[in-house]
């Protein structure tokens, strides 16, 4: 699934990879307003008020499908304390899940929460059983500048390796690569759910403010070789 979101005002968004993974902007009635990329291409400016955008649940959106999956997405923060948060004091950037059918979820918090210690601006990648709770997850926690860009890419197996037997869940900063946990960190098990895939929130409780775009789902783990390419390929073409 390739989604640039540079499609708002037509209440839409093609799914650019011929996968068929289009979606609906909602609510209809308040789409975001474009922005530009650091390559001059478009994507959409959500309020943190309740727009998002929403795709159809599908398998070839979930981790059992292959054992693999790799999520990528660029994003632009326009506040550092979300206006509708939820937990501890965090908003989903994107995720497939919602209560008893979850999956997988990219969150960022605030820089003031109720993580003890507090967790200022940490971005998060996880992966939980279908009930929920606490999943196995990777961060990276970093000063953020509002209206700064940054490419966000995490990925998730669920197939043994030598080195990791349990399966892991790895997490990527402007193509960099940031940490790497086990999905037996909380026993996590992915399974596949009726749950949509949903762009500036998950699970419809909390809203991400600031801008998001060229959001893509691979079926497989990209390298770190393969994500750091996609980074630059955005400059590349920039030039």
């Amino acid at each position: 699934m390739y989604l640039p979101l540079g499609h708002s005002s037509a209440g839409i968004y093609p799914d650019l990879s011929g996968g068929g993974h289009s979606g609906a902007y909602l609510p209809r009635t308040k789409r975001p307003d474009l922005v530009r990329l650091p390559n001059g291409t478009l994507a959409s400016q959500f309020n943190g008020h309740g727009q998002y955008a929403q795709v159809s649940s599908s398998s070839s959106l979930s981790i059992t499908r292959t054992g693999c999956l790799t999520v990528e997405a660029w994003i632009r923060p326009a506040t550092l304390q979300f206006p509708l948060e939820e937990g501890t004091g965090y908003s989903y950037v994107l995720g497939k899940g919602q209560p008893r059918e979850q999956e997988y979820a990219l969150r960022m918090y605030s820089e003031r929460n109720r993580e003890r210690p507090v967790r200022p601006n940490r971005i998060s990648a996880y992966v939980f059983n279908r009930w929920g709770g606490l999943g196995s997850g990777s961060y990276f926690q970093d000063h953020v500048s509002i209206g700064g860009w940054m490419m966000v890419a995490f990925a998730v197996s669920d197939l043994p390796t030598p080195g990791w037997p349990r399966g892991y869940v790895a997490i990527y900063k402007d193509g960099q690569f940031r940490g790497c946990v086990s999905l037996a960190q909380y026993h996590v098990r992915p399974t596949a759910s009726n749950a949509p895939f949903r762009i500036a929130t998950q699970s419809l409780d909390s809203f991400f403010d600031g801008a998001i775009g060229d959001v893509a789902v691979y079926d497989y783990a990209l390298s770190r070789t393969q994500i750091a390419s996609t980074y630059l390929s955005m400059f590349a073409r920039a030039g």
